[in-house]
């Protein structure tokens, strides 16, 4: 573990060097990921309500009836049975209080009062039914995904905590890929490298939050609410999470525009103004890259993934043109201090 701080570009290492500074920082970095994913692990059920919110908050009972489907309309008619039965059990209790009273102002008969007293047993038990199918009636109405192997809770549990370990430790494992190759990288695209890299994860978890809290729940809305009428709808938890965590991180991806933008603008390989000049191209582009990234078919998510993609363009486009005017003032300073040394020396 002798080497996991960065080395420097005027270093010299041998091929064993660099394969055992490789070989530590892998080894540290699945400490770290490991570490990530038992803590993940730990707290798999806060984790799965977190991502089941999307879909528990896009569909809610429907008041129309024409509207449900027949898995909402046995919903509905489960809650509406368990009311009545509430409203029943007053009514059971009023009754025999009745016959309690008539036993004891009229003269009855032996026949009439055991009469009264097995219709008030039979009020009894049907006031004791009553309440225990009241009292069992499902309270927890929220949709939650379905397993339908006998291992298939475990492995998804376990699948979702691995990918919010990867996303937990993945500031960390940048800033090992960065250390890595550090010393191939002069002092000029060293410059060039670091904010990039430093853009990395905070445009990534940008857009992961955003694919959370916007892309996904519109995504699901859409998708669950298209000719439901017509399907009884059950959400697979394999399928859903596969769905929601390759979504999410793919829009994830998508937020690095600005970075690919400021590499090659910064690298001198094309320029702010061609950039900008090509505008309609590269809408075209993000158009088609957000139609085959995100994983529905709809136009309603390629859109949303679509807006946010198209104002970081502009906003790195714009930030490129200033970087631009200011890079001729830069390089007059560095050969100025170049003059300076050799001039010294």
């Amino acid at each position: 573990m002798s080497r996991l701080r960065p080395i420097g570009h005027e270093d010299r290492l041998s091929l064993v060097e660099h394969l055992d500074e490789l070989r530590n920082r892998l080894i540290v970095s699945l400490v770290v990921l490991g570490v990530a994913f038992a803590v993940c692990y730990w707290q798999n059920d806060w984790l799965l309500n977190t991502v089941n919110k999307p879909l528990q908050s896009t569909r809610s009972i429907s008041a129309d009836s024409s509207k449900r489907s027949p898995l909402e309309d046995t919903a509905v008619y489960g809650l509406k049975t368990a009311r009545a039965q509430r409203l029943t059990v007053p009514v059971l209790a009023g009754q025999k209080r009745i016959n309690d009273l008539l036993a004891s102002k009229l003269d009855l008969t032996v026949a009439q009062q055991a009469l009264l007293a097995r219709q008030n047993r039979q009020l009894d038990a049907a006031m004791r039914a009553t309440l225990d199918a009241a009292a069992s009636a499902p309270r927890n109405t929220r949709r939650l995904p379905v397993t339908l192997g006998v291992t298939e809770p475990f492995v998804t549990t376990f699948t979702v905590a691995g990918y919010a370990a990867l996303l937990l430790a993945l500031p960390f494992l940048l800033y090992q890929a960065y250390a890595f190759v550090l010393p191939a990288f002069s002092p000029r695209e060293k410059k060039v490298a670091l904010p990039l890299m430093l853009m990395v994860p905070a445009l990534f978890l940008s857009g992961v939050a955003f694919g959370y809290f916007v892309a996904l729940p519109r995504a699901i809305h859409f998708l669950l609410t298209f000719n439901d009428g017509n399907f009884d709808i059950l959400i697979r938890a394999t399928d859903y999470y596969k769905f929601a965590i390759v979504l999410i991180a793919l829009i994830g991806l998508l937020f690095q525009i600005p970075v690919g933008v400021l590499a090659v603008t910064r690298l001198g390989i094309i320029s702010a103004r061609q950039l900008a000049k090509s505008r309609g191209y590269v809408i075209l582009g993000i158009a088609v890259v957000a139609a085959v990234a995100t994983p529905t078919p709809d136009p309603v998510t390629m859109l949303i993934a679509m807006a946010p993609l198209l104002v970081l363009f502009e906003l790195s486009v714009l930030l490129a043109r200033i970087l631009e005017r200011r890079r001729p003032a830069a390089e007059a300073e560095e050969r100025w201090d170049l003059d300076d040394d050799l001039s010294l020396s």
